[in-house]
């Protein structure tokens, strides 16, 4: 935790233009992004990965955010994805949402 970026950002002690922020929650650009959006949704409480995460009322909250920034990105028709990487697969270990599209639907990734 004391080492983790993303508890530093909701911190502010490194600053982040946020694309969305709330009590709970923050978004923002990830810094190398593999599509023409693609965003971090993140719990600001630093929790290591997914499963360490009891309160299913946090999940809500992270997907209710998921959906408002598919539809504030122009995602619903042009092909999206939601990743949670977990299990050491993630660079930083603080539980985040990748958002990434469009998406081309006629290539198989």
């Amino acid at each position: 935790m004391g080492n983790c970026i993303f508890c530093k950002i909701a911190k502010r002690e490194i600053p982040k233009e946020f694309t969305y922020e709330d009590d709970d929650v923050m978004v923002f650009p990830d810094i190398h992004p593999v599509r023409p959006v693609h965003l971090l949704i993140i719990p600001k409480q630093h929790f290591s990965e997914l499963i360490t995460v009891t309160d299913p009322t946090l999940f809500q909250k992270l997907f209710i955010v998921v959906q408002k920034m598919v539809k504030e990105q122009g995602l619903e028709k042009k092909g999206y994805r939601v990743t949670i990487n977990g299990g050491g697969a993630q660079l930083v270990q603080h539980l985040h949402i990748h958002l990434t599209g469009p998406l081309d639907k006629t290539v198989k990734i």
